[in-house]
Order: structure tokens, then C-alpha cells, then sequence
């Protein structure tokens, strides 16, 4: 079955004409699949992640408290996605939670940016270097399209984007407690390639991204009995292409957790329990 769903990935990664990463991990058993996983790939807002992060910690280590407010400004207000730069001149005040949850939920571009100049993108940098992750990198503000052209983009792989959603999902992140918090606001129902192809109802936590070119989603997928981690990358994208091998990556990935949270190690069918 392993080799089957091996097979559908490579033929879903390939329906493309750009390049596509792909890192899956089973929590439970240390099952992987991996196409492209070390190659590192544009982040769009993917890299919203490791900012959120950041601000925990710097929370946690007594900088700031996430009730703090914040009074946005005309000069912070960025462009693209969000809606803090569609409201009034100085007059809107929100917490940096808030700012946390519109970073992730609204992908809010003006957020994301206050929170980068609260914690410092080089602090984002050496958490992430601290973690092993030598490979993802911050390198520029949301929509700084003049530091883009000089190509300084904001980098994962596959790979080190599943470590940093594992990381979480088992509460090795500062704390059990500030991982169950950061999750809470990945949680949050938002728009989903991986979440589009799946039941109404699953939870997810994610944080998708696109750009020009570019589409990528960092998600952890909860089923009743399974847990899987998925990152997903493409660059050099054409039209919805990517966007349609997501869904369909992540409807394969259904089909084989879901078989093997019904499964013993040798197939048979086992009943889940009925749920009072």
C-alpha cells in the first residue's frame, strides 16, 4: 500500500510543470514520504510560522506580554494581503495576540510585519538555527519588493517545515502549554489546499502561501485515530496547476491515513469505537 501511495504522489508532483517538494511524516511510526524534501523553496506566508514563534518566545522570556497593545500606524500599514491597512489612520489599538491571530488567520501582511519589527528577523533566524534548521531562513519583510528582486527571500524546505510543525504537535516548542497555544491559532479555519480536499469537520492546523509562482502549506491534519505532518512547496508555478496537485496530494494522503487508522499492521480491518 506504502509503495502505491508513493506512486500516486510522484504522479500528482509531476502533473506539473514547476517544481514541486513534498515532506510527510506519520507521527506514530516514523513513516515519511519525501519528493524534492531538501530543496529549499520560496515560503510566501508560510514563513508567518516561525514569526509566531518567535513571539512566544520572546513573550515567554518576559519582553513583552501578548495583551499588550499596539496602535497601528500609517507607516506600518503594508500592502497585499490583511485587512489592517483597509482601516482607519492611527485609530485602530490590538493586542499583539490579535495581531498574532490576523497574522495567521487573515495572513495579514501589516501585521506580520509589526510583529517582525517587535522581535527582530535576525532573533527569528537564531531560534531557527537553534532548533537544527539551518535551512529556513526570514530575509524580508512582507511585500519588500526591492529586498525580493535583490533575492532575498524567505526560505524552508519541506523537510525542516514538517520538523518545525512536529516540533509543535508534540509540545517540544518552549513548552507543551505555549505549543497547544501556538497550534490553537494555526487551528483557526482558514482558506486550505490541504484542508480543501478533506471531510467537512477535519481539523487542521496550517498555514498556507502564494505568491507568483509560488504555493506552499505547512499542516498538521488530526483524523479521529491519526495524526499526519505535510509540507507541501512549488515554485516556478503555472496557473492553478499547483494549486490542483495540492488538493489532490492531500486527498491521497486521506486515503492512506484513513486505511491505516482502521488497520492492523497486516490490513484487516478493525472497527474504530464507537464514541459516546
Amino acid at each position: 500500500m506504502r509503495a502505491k501511495t508513493e506512486a500516486r504522489l510522484r504522479e500528482a508532483a509531476n502533473s506539473t510543470r514547476g517544481v514541486i517538494g513534498l515532506f510527510v511524516l506519520d507521527p506514530s511510526s516514523g513513516e515519511t514520504f519525501a519528493i524534492n524534501e531538501h530543496v529549499a523553496f520560496p515560503q510566501a506566508s508560510a514563513i508567518k510560522i516561525p514569526v509566531l514563534m518567535e513571539v512566544y518566545k520572546q513573550a515567554g522570556e518576559g519582553k513583552f506580554k501578548l495583551s499588550d497593545e499596539h496602535r497601528i500606524t500609517k507607516e506600518e500599514k503594508a500592502a497585499g494581503s490583511g485587512i489592517l491597512a483597509q482601516l482607519g489612520e492611527g485609530t485602530v489599538r490590538m493586542t499583539l495576540h490579535d495581531l498574532c491571530v490576523l497574522m495567521i488567520l487573515a495572513s495579514d501582511n501589516t501585521a506580520t510585519n509589526i510583529l517582525i519589527d517587535l522581535v527582530g528577523m535576525e532573533n527569528v533566524n537564531r531560534t531557527l538555527g537553534g532548533l537544527g534548521l539551518q535551512q529556513t531562513l526570514l530575509r524580508r519583510r512582507m511585500m519588500d519588493m526591492t529586498a525580493a528582486i535583490r533575492g532575498e527571500e524567505n526560505l524552508s524546505t519541506p523537510a525542516e517545515a514538517v520538523r518545525i510543525m512536529d516540533l509543535l504537535h508534540r509540545g517540544e516548542f518552549l513548552s507543551r502549554v505555549a505549543s497547544d497555544e501556538i497550534l490553537a491559532i494555526l487551528k483557526k479555519p482558514k482558506a486550505s489546499g490541504i484542508g480543501a480536499a478533506l471531510p467537512e469537520g477535519t481539523v487542521v492546523a496550517s498555514k498556507p502561501g502564494g505568491i507568483p509562482g509560488v504555493t506552499t502549506e505547512w499542516a498538521i491534519v488530526y483524523l479521529k485515530d491519526r495524526t499526519y505532518i505535510a509540507a507541501f512547496m512549488e515554485s516556478y508555478g503555472m496557473k492553478q496547476e499547483a494549486s490542483e496537485a495540492l488538493k489532490t496530494v492531500s486527498k491521497i494522503l486521506y486515503d492512506h491515513f484513513l486505511r491505516l487508522s482502521h488497520s492492523t499492521a497486516h490490513g484487516t480491518y478493525v472497527p474504530p469505537p464507537e464514541r459516546k
